[in-house]
């Protein structure tokens, strides 16, 4: 009896002993191909000797030091690295350790922007069916109802507006007319929390696990930026899963040219290596609150060198393999080659996403979009097929009205032309479970 608290309780989990590229080994021999890159983490592939020469280097030189008695040259460097990459205009990077850490520091530093300004504004609006992590300020923000049920308690202080969700778009015109329907849905809510109290509008640019790579409409986000600009109210991007090539651009914003206040990243900072993710301020945000006294906030391991050491060399590995590029042109392969595949097949709805992050939404009714009741366990049927095929995929389950089941796929940006066809092949034979 292992004394280790799972995060899997209801199965022996099988132990892994060596990775490499875009395979999972464990200890029994068999190799995984790894189409789900984790969580949707591993961007620049497993057992990339750069990234563990970088941490290496690091730790040889330096260990732990605070954020409020020192700086490093890793931080310092890996900030000027990635700044100009970002869509934020003259962006200010805040490291911590992971994505819920993020979006937390990117909630409190949008209220203190505007208390730094004067104004007491306390109400933060996101979407339902989003996922912005597990902490209770970011799980509040999120609209992902089965992770929020046992919790609810502790959570309400965030107000959630529809996602985008084309498949299952609210708008009685849709497919005319639905940016204007969700600006016109967000614009309420910003009138209903009352005069100047809505501090920041956070989502996804592409959602991620929870919707299964949905896309939105093209003019979604210049709608949406309107409606916050008008109002005075922050515009937050979550980039953890989008960020650094998942998309096929290097942050999902950069696709519909939107430029938010803030911006929070994680997994693919690091490609999983180490834990670690930020939250990037604009220019106009970082001195407001400078001006103002400081940011009443910090973690221990915030500012910590070692992700930002590894973190510069997953800029590298993304600009000298060129894999942004990669992952934008093999997405798109995979994604046709996978709708052909499930063309026929009665309980595949629908196949989306962009670049190399890819969404199957599974029905068990094509005509009527009928989802698969949670009791029928569809994705995890899916999901121990692909295992007993070699294969590696990422579930998401109970997104209309507690029922309905999702995969997402999200391979390392290394994936070979011949492991492609085999990530198509293995993910159909996997959907026969449901067929």
């Amino acid at each position: 009896m292992s004394r280790v608290f799972h995060r899997v309780l209801d199965r022996e989990l099988p132990v892994a002993v060596r990775t490499e590229g875009a395979w999972v080994e464990d200890a029994s021999g068999r190799r995984y191909l790894d189409g789900a890159g984790g969580a949707i983490v591993v961007n620049v592939g497993h057992g990339d000797p750069e990234l563990i020469r970088a941490a290496a280097e690091h730790l040889r030189h330096l260990d732990y030091v605070h954020g409020t008695m020192f700086t490093t040259e890793a931080v310092e460097a890996y900030a000027e690295e990635v700044a100009p990459l970002l869509p934020v205009p003259d962006a200010r990077i805040y490291p911590v350790s992971g994505g819920s850490e993020a979006v937390e520091t990117a909630l409190k530093l949008a209220r203190a922007y505007h208390l730094a300004r004067g104004e007491d504004r306390d109400v933060v609006l996101a979407r339902r069916n989003s996922y912005h992590g597990n902490t209770l300020g970011a799980l509040d923000a999120s609209g992902r109802e089965p992770l929020r049920a046992p919790y609810r308690p502790w959570l309400g202080r965030a107000r959630h507006v529809s996602a985008a969700y084309e498949y299952r778009c609210p708008n009685p015109a849709h497919p005319e007319g639905c940016a204007a329907f969700y600006a016109r849905e967000l614009e309420r809510a910003i009138e209903e929390a009352g005069p100047g109290r809505v501090a920041a509008f956070i989502a996804e640019p592409i959602s991620g696990a929870t919707l299964a790579a949905a896309v939105p409409c093209e003019d979604y986000w210049v709608r949406i930026a309107e409606v916050c600009r008008r109002h005075g109210v922050l515009l937050v991007a979550d980039e953890v899963m989008t960020g650094f090539g998942r998309t096929g651009a290097w942050f999902a914003a950069d696709r519909f040219g939107l430029r938010p206040d803030l911006l929070t990243a994680g997994k693919g900072a690091t490609s999983g290596y180490v834990p670690f993710g930020f939250c990037a301020a604009s220019g106009e945000v970082f001195e407001a609150v400078r001006a103002a006294g400081g940011f009443v906030h910090g973690f221990t391991w915030s500012h910590h060198g070692l992700g930002a050491a590894v973190g510069r060399a997953v800029l590298r590995r993304l600009r000298e393999g060129r894999l942004v590029e990669r992952s934008r042109e093999l997405g798109e392969r995979v994604r046709k080659e996978l709708a052909a595949a499930l063309a026929d097949h009665p309980r595949v709805g629908d196949v989306r996403g962009s670049g190399l992050m890819i969404g199957i939404e599974l029905v068990r009714d094509r005509a009527t979009k009928e989802p698969f009741r949670r009791e029928e366990r569809a994705a995890e049927r899916v999901l121990a097929a692909g295992r007993e095929v070699g294969l590696l995929l990422y579930p998401s389950t109970g997104h209309v009205e507690g029922r309905g089941d999702l995969l997402l796929l999200g391979p390392p940006f290394v994936l070979s032309d011949e492991e492609a066809g085999l990530l198509v092949e293995r993910t159909a034979a996997a959907l026969d479970a449901v067929r």
